[in-house]
């Protein structure tokens, strides 16, 4: 059984644990909300670009001579896998699942016989899959001295990729992140982006439409296609740093309501001792009392 110093410095060391996390708690609380608003206003606008590409792609007629970044290759022997995670941890299962997402991915391209190579965006992402894929990852990326997310540090992690689709690397390129919902749901995602691979259904007005676009559709595509990589990498970078933030969040609220707890139960068990103590004082002090 602890003794009565032992149990001291226990409630005070778990007390200290409790004002940690309910500072962190405070701080993501804090940042949540400037993150859940840029995640927000960065959607629509990489929705809007994807579409303006995929009705400029409609009017192409030469469909040969279109640009790669949108066709591909007309393989899919090579996958590039780009994982992003975050740098910091304490953020509960928010850099869990998109590695649990992504090596379900993995395994089956392995399955398939189709080669493998993986870019990590963030160390907690490396950290968790080198050790199963360290010979795939021909990559590491992180932005832990970066203080907010901005365009710049998604624009180089777009022409690192674009680079290695130049050099023909690699045949698809797919992204994997967190879909920020709530502060307790985060999704997982896998997003195509080479070639271009929409997501969602265009709805019928925007089919139906047709657009006279100038200069013509091949020599906007070229200037537009590595911008839409990097806009989409971009959102992807908002999306999960708002999912870190609300994990964070929920994880620092839980570990300081398991702390109160563990407060309450080690005072419980240090009152006991106490007073099973004094108990034990008294009867010695009587019973050497009534033996004089």
């Amino acid at each position: 059984m602890a003794s009565l110093d032992d149990l001291k410095k226990r409630i005070s060391s778990v007390k200290s644990t409790q004002k940690i996390t309910k500072a962190m708690k405070m701080v993501a609380a804090a940042k949540l909300r400037r993150a859940q608003e840029n995640a927000e206003k960065g959607r629509p606008y990489s929705e809007k670009m994807n579409n303006i590409i995929l009705n400029l792609s409609s009017g192409i007629s030469d469909k040969e001579n279109a640009p790669k970044l949108l066709t591909g290759t007309g393989e899919e022997k090579t996958h590039l896998c780009v994982v992003m995670t975050s740098d910091r941890g304490l953020c509960g299962g928010f850099n869990t699942n998109i590695i649990k997402k992504s090596k379900n991915f993995f395994q089956k391209i392995l399955k398939n016989n189709k080669i493998l190579k993986i870019i990590t965006v963030g160390s907690k992402g490396y950290d968790q899959l080198k050790r199963s894929y360290k010979e795939n990852i021909i990559e590491k990326i992180s932005f832990k001295d970066s203080k907010n997310i901005n365009y710049f540090d998604a624009d180089k992690v777009g022409k690192i990729i674009i680079n290695r689709f130049e050099k023909k690397e690699f045949d698809v390129c797919t992204i994997f992140y967190n879909q920020f919902k709530n502060v307790i749901t985060q999704i997982p995602q896998e997003q195509q982006i080479i070639p271009l691979k929409s997501n969602q259904e265009k709805d019928n007005t925007s089919s139906n439409s047709s657009y006279e676009f100038e200069p013509e559709e091949d020599e906007i595509l070229i200037n537009l296609l590595p911008k839409n990589i990097s806009t989409q990498i971009f959102k992807a970078m908002l999306e999960n740093s708002a999912s870190e933030q609300g994990s964070r969040m929920s994880a620092m609220d839980n570990a300081t309501r398991n702390a109160g707890e563990m407060v309450d139960k080690l005072t419980i068990q240090y009152n006991r001792s106490r007073q099973a103590a004094i108990t034990k004082e008294l009867i010695e002090i009587i019973s050497g009392a009534e033996s004089l």
